[in-house]
């Protein structure tokens, strides 16, 4: 039982990038074709995998929902939502909320841009990507504002980072892309999400992403604020005087 658990565990892993045969399947997961096809069938009646109409199996509607209710219970996600609206509002870029697990980052929340919807490129949420590679991952990593480690234990471009309170990139992970990023800060002034500005580079260039910045770390702080955070007011009450009025619970 517990085999066949695993396989139809790592078998739901594979799907999650993209539609596959039954032989990619079975491939996947080291089996033959009649036991990935007894896996898929089974995981099909419970509604965690669809069959499509070409023979192709893509993963079903029972896993968006669980994934929509799992990040509901995340609730800087929640607190977040209405400041990334209106930045997203405000300027049309593409905005970004995400956590770090482990070495990678897990993207919560995303709204695209306009650029990003004409150009096509798939949304993040859900979806995980290598820290380092990632401006939004390299905020996370730098612990900012602090993590309790010495500026001087941290690698050259991450205590850079810390310094300087936020992070930018020319390309992403997945696609050619220009992006900054900024720290959300918790009651005990760590890292516990950052919030990311990003277009396509061929549509918007770095500089012009840059310049962006002021606003986005005020509304990075305006979430700590409302996440019961302590950050430094450098930005948010010098820019749009928010205040800690109502703060999260996180119970």
């Amino acid at each position: 039982m517990s085999q066949s658990l695993d396989r139809a565990l790592t078998l739901l892993g594979s799907l999650g990038d993209g539609p596959v045969t039954l032989g990619q399947a079975a491939t996947s997961i080291g089996v033959h074709k009649s036991t990935a096809l007894r896996l898929l069938r089974t995981l099909e009646e419970h509604g965690f995998v669809h069959r499509l109409s070409d023979r192709r199996y893509r993963l079903g509607g029972r896993v968006l929902s669980l994934a929509q209710r799992a990040l509901q219970e995340i609730d800087v996600r929640q607190v977040a939502a209405p400041y990334l609206a209106a930045l997203h509002e405000r300027f049309g870029c593409t905005v970004q909320l995400a956590v770090l697990q482990d070495d990678e980052v897990l993207y919560l929340d995303e709204l695209t841009g306009r650029w990003s919807t004409a150009a096509g490129l798939p949304t993040r949420i859900g979806r995980r990507a290598p820290a380092a590679g990632t401006a939004i991952g390299r905020v996370l990593l730098a612990g900012l504002p602090q993590d309790g480690r010495a500026e001087e234990e941290l690698p050259d471009d991450l205590a850079a980072v810390r310094r300087r309170g936020w992070a930018a990139e020319s390309a992403g992970h997945l696609e050619a892309v220009t992006s900054v990023a900024a720290p959300v800060a918790g009651s005990d002034r760590r890292a516990v999400a950052a919030c990311a500005l990003s277009a396509p580079a061929d549509r918007v260039s770095p500089a012009e992403l840059v310049r962006l910045v002021p606003e986005l770390l005020c509304t990075a702080e305006a979430i700590s604020l409302a996440y019961g955070g302590s950050p430094t007011p450098r930005w948010c009450e010098n820019r749009c005087g928010a205040r800690p009025v109502v703060r999260a619970s996180r119970t």
